[in-house]
């Protein structure tokens, strides 16, 4: 039987920073992507200004598997020159079953994974979430309108499985864990259908990123966080977290949600980090912030985190 690795100290565990704080088209007009090696460095060291040691690359932002080799070494040398790890990227709308893109898309998430292992990430992060509809797009907060919808289809589910397995054996070659991350209204948008993907898609390295707050969010009844956090943590591989204030009428007329930090929103995250510990989870944490201050609310919970984990350890030992 394998050992469950022990607890890390606080300060050595991998908690990374989202970038929601950067814009990803600059007042130029011109791309994160597509920026000069001087924009490149301002994200590195606002980040490691803050403390930051590790960062996701989101791709919505920065496309690895897009940039020229030079481009990719470039990234590399700004990041390791702040001290910063780029530990994971994580691969978002960009659905394997996006109409009209589903080869395109498969194609492109197998580059990112060889970008991702040529960068030395620890992580593949991805899901089956499609571009924002364009209800999305115009309002406030973009959970607030309706999207895109896995159809309910034996058929299509099998392809899902089929196309992410694909994925996971090609993540695991190159040594990458390939964490799904929960989304409304797609096949990872509840627990029970969460969890049986994992199992359908039936490698080791293929888990869940059990980002309950995009869940518990959402302006409709939702699962009770505890039973998804309880189904969810075992199967964890990297772990997005977030909060939001959320009120709802008893009689289920109105619902409402807003950002808020880890400590003070509807989740307990002094619980279910304690519970993901104890079941064995040693992944990085991503913290995640939609408005405001992103960088600093980021800033603001890994501090609360690491005072959970350390608090973990002391009881542990």
């Amino acid at each position: 039987m394998p050992t469950t690795p022990p607890v890390p100290a606080p300060e050595d565990w991998p908690i990374a920073v989202c970038m929601h704080g950067f814009a990803p088209v600059g007042p130029d007009g011109v791309a994160l992507h597509d920026a000069p090696a001087e924009r490149w460095d301002d994200v590195f060291a606002q980040v490691a200004a803050l403390g930051f040691t590790e960062l996701e690359i989101a791709d919505s932002h920065i496309r690895p598997a897009d940039l020229e080799p030079s481009r990719r070494e470039e990234l590399r040398a700004i990041a390791t020159q702040h001290g910063v790890a780029m530990i994971s990227v994580h691969v978002q709308r960009q659905s394997v079953l996006q109409p009209g893109r589903e080869q395109r898309n498969l194609d492109y998430a197998h580059r990112t994974i060889d970008a991702a292992a040529e960068l030395g990430m620890t992580v593949f992060s991805t899901g089956l979430h499609h571009p924002f509809s364009e209800a999305q797009k115009k309002a406030l907060w973009f959970w607030t309108a309706p999207g895109w919808k896995d159809p309910d289809d034996a058929a299509t589910r099998a392809t899902a499985v089929a196309r992410l397995r694909e994925l996971g054996e090609h993540a695991a070659s190159v040594g990458l864990p390939m964490a799904l991350e929960m989304y409304e209204d797609t096949y990872l948008g509840t627990a029970d259908s969460a969890v049986a993907l994992v199992h359908e898609i039936g490698l080791d390295n293929v888990g869940l990123n059990p980002d309950i707050g995009n869940l518990v969010r959402l302006h409709r009844p939702i699962e009770d966080w505890r039973e998804m956090h309880a189904r969810t943590l075992p199967y964890a591989k990297y772990w997005h977290v977030k909060n939001y204030a959320r009120d709802e009428a008893g009689d289920g007329s109105w619902f409402s949600s807003t950002p808020t930090s880890m400590e003070l929103g509807l989740i307990n995250y002094r619980q279910v980090v304690r519970d993901a510990v104890e079941l064995g989870f040693r992944g990085p944490f991503l913290m995640e912030q939609y408005g405001g201050d992103s960088l600093g609310v980021c800033a603001t919970n890994r501090d609360y985190l690491r005072g959970l984990l350390a608090t973990i350890r002391k009881d542990r030992s």
